[in-house]
Parts: C-alpha cells; structure tokens; sequence
C-alpha cells in the first residue's frame, strides 16, 4: 500500500467515526472579561484567562463569575444527594466532612461551589455550582465511609447528579 492509498484508508476511518454532541453550559463565558476582573459579590479576581483568590488589582473592572450568576438564578450544575441509616447516625462528622472537601475544592478552583444544603426525612441534597465537586465530595465519603455511590451525567445539559447512601 502507498502513501496516497494509507492516507485514504485513514481518512475513509475517520469519517466513520461518532461525532460525540457537546454538552452545553449556559454559564460558560463566550468571551473572556476584560483583565483583570473582579466579581462584586465574591471578589474573584480573573486574570490571565482564570479565576484567581487574590486581592483586588488595580483598575480592575467588575464582571459577575460564573458561578455568583448560579447562584443567583438558582441554577445548580451539580446534586449530590446523601441518604441511609449511616448518614443519618453520623450525619454531623459526614457533613463536617462535605463541607472540608468543599473549602478544599473552591481554594483550588473558585468557581466550585456549594449553593445550597436541603435537609428533609433523614436526607440531605447538597447543590453545586459545577460538575466536578458533587462526584469529588463523593469520591471523599466513599473513600472515608466506603457505602454505595453512583454518579449520572445529564445527556444534553451541563449538569451531575451524585447519590452516595450507606
């Protein structure tokens, strides 16, 4: 077989390949804000293409992140819901817990955030600002307490549900 032939043949097996749709974020920014930037209700500073923890810059403009607009509409990217006889005996250290692994995650990356704690019949439904932070949570209690997790993607949104129960 040739070079032209080879070429062919590779091309002919990428065009057969599934096209995987994206999922969509309506949250995501098209456009990066005017650097730096600084959120008015958090003080996230964005610079140089992130969101950073750090003092305000000077002349910094002010652009509302990511993750305040969530907030604000009430719009969670991520569930995770926590639930069984376990939680409910030791849901003051399993909570401790979630809210260690949560500071740890938003120092890291400020836009990974926890929007609300609903608590009603021996559950709790913790809401996110992302994706990453219900499954990393998750992964926390199994490592601790071991239990039972499953984690399900929407299919055509920007969202995570996390079911953790022992």
């Amino acid at each position: 077989m040739n070079a032209a032939e080879n070429r062919r043949g590779h091309e002919r097996h990428r065009q057969d390949r599934q096209i995987e749709d994206v999922v969509h974020d309506a949250y995501r920014e098209r456009y990066h804000p005017p650097e730096p930037a600084v959120c008015p209700t958090c003080a996230v500073v964005y610079e140089h293409g992130a969101y950073h923890w750090k003092p305000r810059p000077e002349g910094a403009q002010e652009h509302v992140c990511p993750a305040c607009r969530r907030i604000a509409d009430r719009y969670p990217a991520g569930y995770l819901t926590l639930e069984g006889e376990f939680f409910r005996a030791h849901r003051d250290e399993i909570m401790g817990l979630v809210h260690n692994e949560a500071a740890r995650a938003q120092a890291e990356h400020p836009l990974e955030r926890i929007i609300g704690i609903e608590e009603q019949d021996g559950r709790a439904v913790i809401t996110t600002t992302d994706v990453h932070l219900p499954r990393r949570i998750g992964d926390a209690l199994h490592r601790a307490y071991r239990g039972e997790s499953e984690t399900k993607y929407a299919r055509d949104e920007y969202q995570v549900r996390v079911r953790w129960s022992r």
